[in-house]
């Protein structure tokens, strides 16, 4: 007989096999495929508890999370924590925005929606809208927020497209992503999000909102994951800008060096310039060039050159490069975790010993890709403009919406635009 979970309770009611619900059944069904896998993991514990306290312990804390972790994750409590409507904050969606808008974007809202302290106003073409949301089934969801008030439609007109050019914002002036940044102008939302082509909501940004005193260009900032689980690193510029000064570089590093002491509760960040090598002799004229404004700069603790190596190690919190350079970055690290599961799946033993082995490292592969999937970050600031704008990937949905809102939510909380303005201040 397989081991039971520890945690679970006796069920409730009389059950068989025809009134079990879909995912009790497909869990019994791994379960019982796996119960040679689960005994030999209980009976390593036992033995481990045996032999000592300490092996017992490491036991309980890494074996047994493997096997039970899919009970506990079923008959846990898997109930958001309630929120208060006097916490919520209006944020608005280019609802039009991405390639796979509008049903993917809304579905992600509604999501956040019941998670996160916010409220929507999610900006579209009515028609369009209404039609993705009975195409998905989202109908009754989507009345259950307007109805509540957490979610107002907003009417535009024509969208930008992803493959039409950034000026696109000057003639299609009723686009969703104006629309949208004319309501964090008006004082209607503290942030906007868009998965829509990056280079019209930058471009939007700037001409509704404006760029912020003393800073030439905004960059988009995007987090990394880093050995610490806790402790991300954001890099910027990732694409907003191809060609860049040092002055860029420099104004780069202390819009970063802002929003990692704000919303991530960095006490100091320490800052660092993508280069070649650590030594300040080394890179381009550019990288030689920052490295000297950088360290003159007393507004933050520049921790000298990043390595490529060095990126992800957690002894930077910010990183600043151009935009070239950090696009290829941000595209390399998206396709590792593909990769790396790939060869792990490759690697594994065939027959029955590639089974066991891969039963015992499934929860682990779960854990690496959701901590290398981009979707889990979800969008990126665009530092840099006076009002808080989230750049979202263009394939995103649901997951990368509801993560991409949570950095809005955190950012308009956190205090990010008055430190700014106090930046603007020091610039007179």
């Amino acid at each position: 007989m397989p081991p039971k979970d520890p945690d679970s309770s006796p069920a409730i009611g009389p059950w068989s096999k025809t009134n079990r619900p879909r995912a009790i059944r497909r869990l019994v069904i791994w379960y019982r495929r796996n119960a040679a896998v689960t005994t030999l993991v209980d009976s390593a514990t036992n033995s481990a508890t045996v032999a000592g306290s300490m092996a017992g312990n490491v036991a309980s804390s890494v074996l047994q999370p493997l096997v039970f972790d899919p009970l506990r994750r079923l008959q846990g409590n898997t109930e958001p924590d309630e929120i208060r409507e006097s916490d919520r904050l209006w944020v608005a969606v280019d609802g039009m925005g991405g390639d796979h808008a509008p049903g993917p974007i809304l579905e992600g809202c509604l999501q956040a929606i019941n998670r996160l302290p916010l409220k929507i106003r999610f900006v579209g073409e009515p028609d369009r809208v209404k039609s993705a949301a009975t195409e998905m089934g989202l109908c009754e969801a989507l009345d259950d927020a307007v109805a509540a008030g957490h979610l107002d439609l907003v009417t535009s007109g024509p969208s930008i497209t992803m493959d039409e050019e950034a000026t696109a914002v000057r003639r299609k002036r009723d686009a969703s992503i104006n629309v949208a940044m004319d309501l964090i102008k008006t004082g209607q939302a503290l942030a906007v999000y868009s998965a829509g082509n990056s280079g019209a909501v930058m471009a939007s940004a700037i001409f509704r909102l404006g760029r912020l005193k003393g800073i030439d260009r905004p960059a988009i900032g995007a987090l990394f994951p880093t050995k610490d689980p806790s402790q991300p690193v954001l890099v910027l510029d990732v694409g907003a800008n191809m060609d860049c000064k040092p002055t860029y570089l420099h104004q780069f590093a202390l819009l970063g060096n802002i929003y990692s002491r704000d919303v991530l509760q960095v006490a100091q960040p320490r800052v660092g310039l993508l280069n070649i090598g650590e030594e300040e002799c080394k890179g381009n004229d550019l990288a030689l060039r920052t490295h000297a404004l950088l360290s003159e700069e007393k507004r933050l603790h520049f921790a000298g050159n990043c390595e490529g190596r060095d990126v992800l190690s957690g002894e930077f919190d910010v990183v600043v490069c151009d935009g070239f350079t950090g696009n290829v970055l941000l595209k390399f690290l998206e396709s590792v975790g593909s990769v790396l599961l790939g060869v792990l799946r490759a690697e594994l033993p065939r027959g029955r010993r590639g089974k066991v082995g891969s039963a015992f490292l499934r929860s682990n592969l779960k854990r690496i890709k959701k901590r290398l999937d981009h979707a889990e970050h979800g969008g990126a600031l665009l530092l840099g403009v006076n009002g808080i704008c989230v750049i979202g990937h263009g394939s995103s949905k649901a997951l990368s919406v509801v993560s991409a809102l949570r950095i809005a939510h955190s950012a308009a909380s956190h205090g990010v635009m008055d430190d700014l303005a106090a930046l603007q201040a020091n610039c007179d």
